[in-house]
């Protein structure tokens, strides 16, 4: 307790200063948890009914194109979901995203990545596909 002090003035307050800031970012890393995962159930509502569509004849190609590509988030989210189970989840999930970027694969739906990465991502595709 005397090294904390001589560091600091006020140790107690320090405390609930970093107590108070780890249950901030807890709470805003649940928080985009639930928006990304209100993002994903809403994508794989209209995918769905726009395959309901298809088998009636009403959907566009834009629309099932849109539809596979949700298709393709729906089973990277459920290949992770498999690597849940297993022990030491939280030690191989991020390792798995990790070596994937490093290959060039994304393993996350695309809720999950940031908006910055998505767009490079899109603006690299598109100067492969002008090559």
């Amino acid at each position: 307790m005397r090294t904390l002090r001589y560091f600091h003035k006020a140790p107690l307050r320090v405390l609930r200063i970093e107590k108070l800031s780890l249950r901030l970012k807890t709470r805003r890393a649940m928080i985009k948890l639930k928006i990304a995962l209100a993002q994903e159930k809403q994508e794989t509502i209209l995918m769905l009914t726009t395959y309901k569509n298809y088998t009636q004849g009403l959907a566009s190609k834009a629309e099932m194109k849109m539809a596979n590509e949700q298709m393709v988030n729906v089973l990277k989210g459920l290949g992770l979901g498999v690597f849940a189970i297993l022990p030491f989840a939280p030690i191989t999930i991020p390792i798995i995203i990790k070596l994937g970027r490093l290959v060039g694969v994304e393993v996350m739906p695309s809720a999950f990545i940031d908006k910055k990465q998505m767009v490079k991502k899109q603006m690299v595709k598109k100067e492969i596909d002008k090559k």
